[in-house]
């Protein structure tokens, strides 16, 4: 992924608020010998107090056919992308040049985690890493805590596998015009506080924030 300098988050913390709220993404996993790489969408759960980038908690059903590839190259990738919108040409064309010439683009949000995964088998952890992702969707409660050997979940538990991933590199985008002149942002963020299309509302903000 590209990154341009005006497109770097400002701080950690930049990346790590966005991402506590951006919890779906895709696990991209090396093949084996011969075979393209697993691309695995999944709900996850970051922890940003474990370690020096934090860690990653997330469960897969045992008959995925990824684990064989994770098992022999645990170095993977977790790949989330939101607040995306298509910005037209015209709203970008630099002061004094005709709207026309405008170079249409796209504005996204992005975080990439690399990764060391560490598959988890043991029943009491598995309980305990379901128990944390639980309590990270659904604070409010109302569901019976995973439990070996306990309904009604704990019949349930050698069905899936979990997998905790070990943060080592962060890579992180907000391309959002925050390099362009203020009478092209002006414009742009008229156009998506007018337009009022998916997701413009998400971009406008970051925007805002970014100038």
């Amino acid at each position: 992924m590209l990154i341009h300098p005006w497109d770097a988050p400002r701080s950690d913390a930049e990346w790590q608020q966005w991402l506590a709220a951006h919890d779906f993404g895709q696990l991209a996993v090396n093949g084996l010998p011969g075979e393209p790489p697993h691309v695995q969408p999944t709900h996850f759960a970051y922890d940003p107090e474990h370690g020096p980038h934090g860690r990653v908690l997330l469960h897969l059903a045992r008959p995925n056919p990824l684990w064989p590839a994770l098992e022999a190259d645990p170095e993977v990738l977790l790949s989330v992308v939101d607040d995306y919108v298509y910005v037209p040409g015209p709203w970008q064309a630099p002061p004094d040049t005709p709207p026309e010439h405008g170079v249409p683009t796209s504005f996204y949000a992005a975080v990439q985690l690399r990764c060391t995964a560490r598959v988890v088998d043991d029943p009491e952890e598995k309980a305990d890493l379901l128990n944390l992702q639980v309590g990270h969707f659904q604070p409010e409660g109302g569901s019976a805590p995973a439990a070996v050997g306990e309904a009604p979940y704990g019949r349930m538990l050698s069905g899936i596998r979990g997998i905790c991933l070990e943060v080592t590199d962060v890579r992180a985008k907000f391309k959002y015009a925050s390099h362009k002149p203020a009478e092209v942002q002006e414009r742009i963020a008229a156009g998506l506080a007018g337009r009022g299309g998916t997701h413009d509302t998400e971009a406008h903000a970051h925007q805002l924030r970014r100038r």
